[in-house]
């Protein structure tokens, strides 16, 4: 698998690159400007660790395409990423395909730190028919970046998935492949009393299933157990808010808990969760 690493230039130019085979650094000596866009580069749809800044953990995901390309933070998007994160003159970046023990262990695949609003090819991939006020710190990719501090909002750490106190408020993750997920777990904003909280959330499978959740005001995890079941995204919405005096409900974390369904990426999840059926019989 050939990998690719490249910082270009708002008009294109390539800055810098790097190439190797199943794995490759960049490092760019340079302050990045506004406009300049990192760029990673695959030969075939597959898992790879991913890290393009060294303020931000290395993550797990799955490149669906033959391109990614992130733009680098700048302005009110600042607020979403770490203050250390593409600052200064050197920066390291680096990518590697994930090994087959990786990919196979029970983890949390809602998880990409490198999520935004452009992006259709690293997943998962997390939308929102709604993001408070349309700001950085209320993004619905906020909801998936492994940022779980909650007890205050709106600047990174406290970055969360703001609904502009919507009742049809609604966020998406994408997996970009079938998987096959157990638990689901939420964390919500607790900086109470500025914070409200649900009582209650439902979750749509793109298998058509629903279930509801009853939530607690708490800043702790609140996971659940699901049926195992083969799906490609799943949907929050149907949240219940609390009937206390804030108006704020948000949402710092959603985990989705579950393996792979290896060998499936090229089929849809619905012939994968029928093979899955007359396997069980």
């Amino acid at each position: 698998m050939e990998l690719t690493l490249k910082i270009v230039d708002a008009d294109g130019f390539i800055l810098a690159s790097s190439t190797g085979r199943d794995e490759t650094f960049l490092v760019y000596r340079q302050n990045y400007r506004e406009g300049d866009r990192v760029i990673l580069e695959a030969s075939e749809p597959e898992h790879v660790f991913l890290a393009l800044d060294s303020a931000i953990h290395p993550a797990l995901v799955y490149m669906k395409e033959s391109a990614y390309s992130l733009a680098v933070p700048s302005g009110d998007k600042r607020k979403s990423y770490s203050p250390n994160a593409f600052k200064g003159d050197i920066h390291r970046l680096s990518v590697r395909r994930a090994r087959p023990g990786e990919i196979g262990q029970r983890r949390n695949l809602a998880l990409n730190p490198w999520d935004d609003h452009a992006n259709r090819t690293l997943f998962p991939h997390a939308h929102a028919n709604v993001e408070t006020r349309g700001e950085a710190a209320f993004a619905a990719r906020n909801a998936i970046d492994g940022e779980k501090a909650n007890d205050n909002h709106g600047f990174w750490p406290y970055t969360s998935w703001g609904i502009n106190r919507d009742p049809q408020a609604a966020l998406t993750v994408e997996f970009g492949r079938p998987v096959r997920i157990d638990e689901i777990v939420f964390y919500l904003r607790a900086d109470f009393p500025h914070d409200s909280w649900w009582e209650e959330a439902s979750v749509t499978f793109s298998n058509g299933r629903s279930l509801s959740f009853p939530l607690v005001k708490s800043g702790a995890a609140q996971g659940f157990a699901v049926e195992p079941s083969i799906v490609e995204w799943v949907e929050l919405h149907g949240l219940i808010k609390a009937g206390d005096d804030s108006p704020f409900p948000a949402l710092t974390q959603i985990e989705v808990w579950g393996t792979e369904a290896l060998g499936t990426r090229d089929r849809s999840a619905a012939a994968v969760a029928a093979e899955d059926e007359v396997e069980r019989a």
